[in-house]
C-alpha cells in the first residue's frame, strides 16, 4: 500500500471512528431490568427497565397501548427502580457516576482529538492541531465547570436527566421564576378579593394582560427551562437552610449539591452523607486537574516521532472505552450493593447485582445487558485497531 493511499484509508478510518463516538454518545449502552409478580408483563412488557448513557440514566419503560390500559405517558422506571431498592437500603440511581457523567462530554471530545491526532502524520501538523483543539476542550470544560452559569455550556440530556432524578417534572419548562411568582401573586389576589366581597378578575384577561407587557414565555429554550428549574429547587434549599451558597449555576456547584440531594432522597442521614459529599467535591477538582494534566502530556509528548510509546496512547486508550466502561459499570454496581444505607426497610446483607446476564435479588429477577451503544464502542474498537494496523505497519 503506498503512502496516498494509506493516508487516505486512516483518514476515512478516522471520519468513521469521530461519527461512531458522537452517536455512542447521544445511545444507550447498556440497561437493566427487574420483573416480579407484581409487575405483569401484559403492563410492563420489557419489566422494570432503565437505560444508562455516557451522560446520563434514562427511562426505558415505553408507553403501553392496550384497551384494558390506559396511560397517557409511560411509567418512569427510573423512580419505580429508585423506589424499590430504596427498601433494601441501596442509594438511587442518580447516586452512580455523577463524576463520569458531569465530565463525559469532555471525555468524549478528548477521545475524538485524540482519534483525529492519531491521524495525522506530520509532527508539527499534529502539534498544532492538538494544541489548539486540547485549548478549546479546556476552555469549554473550565467555563461549564466553574464559571457561574456555566451550566449553558452543558448539553440538555444531561440536565434533564437530573431534574428528572430529582423527581421533578420535567416537562413544564416554559415559565420562568419570574412568571411562576407573577402567577402566585395572582392566585393570592383573587382570594384576598373573594374575602373581601369584591369581584374576581378574570385570569385569562389576566394573562392576557401579562402576555402583551412581557416577551412571550415561549422563547425559552429546553435546556434553559431545565437550568432555571434547577435554579428554583436549588433556591428551595438555600431559604430552608440545606444549602448555603447562593446559585453560581456551574457544574462543580450543580454535582455536589445534586449529588446530596439524591443521597438523602430516602434516608436522612447527614452524618453519612455529607462526608460522601465532601470527597465527591475532592474528585470534581482532581479528575478537573488529571484531565488538563492528561492533555498537556499529550500535547508535549505524543506530538513527536510514531516510535514513541507515548504516541500510541492517542489510539490505544479510544480503543479500550468498553474495557473502561465494564470496569466503572462494575464498580458501581459493587458500590451500590455494598453501600447499603441502614434505614432500608428490610436487612439484607452486602452483593454485587449481575453485571452481564440474568440474576436474582429477592422475588426479583434482574437483567443487565448491552444496548446499540455499547455495540457501537465495540465497532469503533474494530476501526481504531485497523488504523493502529495501518499506522504500525507504515512505521516499521
Amino acid at each position: 500500500m503506498n503512502d496516498a493511499k494509506r493516508s487516505l484509508v486512516i483518514t476515512s478510518l478516522s471520519i468513521a471512528s469521530v461519527i461512531v463516538m458522537i452517536a455512542i454518545y447521544f445511545n444507550p449502552i447498556w440497561w437493566v431490568a427487574l420483573t416480579a409478580p407484581n409487575y405483569p408483563e401484559t403492563a410492563f412488557p420489557d419489566g422494570v427497565r432503565i437505560n444508562f448513557h455516557m451522560n446520563g440514566v434514562f427511562n426505558g419503560c415505553k408507553l403501553v397501548v392496550k384497551d384494558e390500559i390506559h396511560e397517557e405517558e409511560a411509567l418512569d422506571c427510573v423512580h419505580e427502580m429508585d423506589t424499590i431498592n430504596h427498601y433494601v437500603g441501596m442509594y438511587p440511581i442518580a447516586a452512580g457516576g455523577p463524576i463520569e457523567r458531569g465530565f463525559s462530554p469532555f471525555l468524549i471530545t478528548l477521545l475524538i482529538i485524540m482519534v483525529i491526532a492519531f491521524a495525522i502524520s506530520d509532527p508539527k501538523k499534529r502539534m498544532m492541531f492538538l494544541g489548539a483543539a486540547f485549548a478549546i476542550n479546556a476552555a469549554w470544560m473550565t467555563m461549564t465547570i466553574y464559571q457561574t452559569d456555566g451550566l449553558s455550556y452543558q448539553n440538555e440530556g444531561y440536565l434533564y436527566a437530573l431534574m428528572n432524578q430529582l423527581d421533578q417534572d420535567v416537562n413544564d419548562m416554559t415559565l420562568t421564576a419570574d412568571v411562576k411568582a407573577v402567577d402566585s401573586d395572582r392566585a393570592l389576589k383573587q382570594l384576598r378579593d373573594s374575602l373581601a366581597g369584591r369581584e374576581v378578575e378574570s385570569m385569562d384577561d389576566e394573562v392576557e394582560t401579562k402576555d402583551s407587557e412581557s416577551a412571550p414565555v415561549d422563547t425559552i429554550s429546553q435546556k434553559e427551562g431545565l437550568i432555571l428549574q434547577l435554579k428554583d429547587t436549588y433556591d428551595n434549599d438555600l431559604a430552608n437552610n440545606r444549602v448555603s451558597d447562593e446559585w453560581s449555576g456551574n457544574g462543580y456547584q450543580l454535582m455536589a449539591w445534586h449529588y446530596g440531594k439524591v443521597l438523602g432522597r430516602y434516608f436522612n442521614n447527614p452524618e453519612e452523607i455529607q462526608p460522601m459529599v465532601k470527597t465527591l467535591r475532592i474528585a470534581t477538582h482532581v479528575v478537573f486537574a488529571g484531565l488538563i494534566g492528561a492533555m498537556l502530556l499529550l500535547l508535549i509528548v505524543a506530538t513527536r516521532a510514531k516510535r514513541n510509546p507515548v504516541f500510541w496512547l492517542l489510539i490505544l486508550v479510544p480503543m479500550a472505552l468498553p474495557v473502561f466502561f465494564i470496569i466503572d459499570y462494575s464498580a458501581w454496581l459493587w458500590w451500590y450493593g455494598h453501600t447499603l444505607n441502614d434505614m432500608g426497610a428490610f436487612a439484607v446483607k452486602p452483593f454485587m447485582p449481575t453485571v452481564f446476564g440474568e440474576g436474582k435479588v429477592a422475588q426479583f429477577a434482574t437483567f443487565s445487558y448491552p444496548d446499540i451503544g455499547f455495540g457501537l464502542m465495540m465497532l469503533n474498537s474494530v476501526l481504531l485497531a485497523a488504523m493502529a494496523l495501518i499506522r504500525r505497519n507504515e512505521s516499521t
